[in-house]
């Protein structure tokens, strides 16, 4: 049998949206640094003959850049509308490129097995439809006002999943016969004219991008083992008159200013050096030479977005940061919700992972005598 595979991506994702706070539609969010349709379209290429994206086609076209798929068409405002937009371009197709079956699935389920695939494409041979499916295993409530009505029975009860699979001429002629555009699951068009429709095992990691902690399970079954790694840094500058005090990526009110190269931002320069650290490429000065004149009195800002795209270049992530600025005065203390803020944005990370606080040396050493500010920083990352 010819298989081809429609691969629906018109929809808005609401309820992802809605739990993510995310603007991008859930096809296109980002998993294991690829679109969300991307590794759909990867799991589905090796087994079908020719591969149908239905959506958004300037969005389709740069989602799949690269891959071996048909030229996308436009969805329409309902599941099966785009399912019918599908089925039309791949009758389309000159007669000896068209399918005997069909293959519909979701954009936004990006882990399918090879099994899953086989069982459909397997049961068609008997069948003119066949529905991967798992078994419901939770007991089910019937809700009422907020409170319990009553208990389903779960026997004979399973969840869909896609790839769902059909006889291409039949499946196009009840496309074309309908009268209603409102079917959600491809199957019920041939179960309510009366065709057989087997069930044949699905699989339980092929799940379905809903809910934003679905996008956590889906990274742990498509992304790298991520493996934790910790990074330290230390630095310190001493005080100078008529230089502004730059810490953590803001000006800081006092009466010197840091000595050094660039802008001598104490703590991101010991962050930087810690993110470094943590992935194993050396020191700020390997990166940014102070024998450089092209970093004299540069923006230290620029040295920590080097570091933050230097984590997701690798693949990895920021776990969290942690910065104590040690020095008598200024204090610290009014300022650090600001450094947070600022040093959150520098990384493109939330500031619940950035920690930064102070302390004293009591008056003791370098620090104590107001000769200068040191700072220590831990960050612990995820690579693969």
């Amino acid at each position: 049998m010819r298989v081809a595979a429609i691969l629906l991506a018109a929809g808005t994702g609401s309820r992802y949206a809605a739990t993510s706070g995310s603007e991008t539609p859930k096809q296109y969010v980002r998993l294991a640094g690829a679109p969300v349709i991307r590794h759909a379209a990867q799991a589905l290429l090796p087994h079908v003959a020719c591969l149908q994206p239905v959506g958004h086609p300037d969005s389709l076209t740069e989602a799949l850049e690269g891959l071996a798929v048909l030229p996308p068409v436009t969805g329409g405002e309902t599941r099966q509308a785009s399912v019918r937009a599908g089925l039309e371009a791949l009758a389309a197709l000159p007669e000896a490129q068209r399918p005997d079956v069909v293959l519909v699935h979701d954009g936004a389920r990006p882990y399918v097995t090879a099994a899953v695939v086989g069982n459909v494409v397997a049961a068609l041979a008997e069948h003119p439809g066949a529905i991967p499916a798992v078994p419901v295993a939770d007991t089910l409530k019937r809700e009422d006002g907020g409170v319990v009505a009553g208990t389903v029975s779960r026997e004979h009860l399973f969840r869909a999943q896609t790839p769902q699979g059909f006889r291409f001429g039949l499946f196009l002629d009840l496309h074309r016969a309908a009268s209603t555009l409102t079917a959600t699951d491809d199957a019920k068009l041939l179960e309510d004219a009366g065709f057989s429709v087997a069930l044949v095992q699905g699989d339980e990691d092929n799940i379905k991008l809903t809910y934003e902690d679905d996008l956590v399970r889906l990274e742990r079954l498509i992304g790298p083992t991520m493996l934790p790694r910790v990074g330290l840094g230390y630095d310190v500058h001493a005080f100078e008159e008529g230089r502004p005090l730059i810490l953590c990526g803001i000006t800081v009110p006092h009466t010197k200013g840091l000595a050094g190269h660039s802008d001598a931002d104490v703590g991101i320069h010991a962050l930087c050096d810690a993110i470094y650290g943590a992935l194993a490429e050396g020191d700020i000065g390997r990166h940014f030479p102070p024998s450089e004149n092209k970093w004299k009195d540069a923006d230290s800002a620029r040295f920590l977005v080097h570091a933050g795209q230097r984590i997701r270049e690798r693949g990895g992530m920021l776990i969290n940061a942690d910065l104590t600025l040690i020095c008598e005065r200024p204090k610290i203390g009014p300022h650090a919700e600001a450094m947070r803020k600022r040093v959150a944005e520098l990384l493109e990370v939330e500031v619940e992972r950035i920690s930064i606080k102070a302390t004293t040396s009591e008056r003791l050493g370098f620090t104590g005598r107001e000769e200068g500010i040191a700072c220590t920083a831990a960050v612990s990352v995820l690579v693969p």
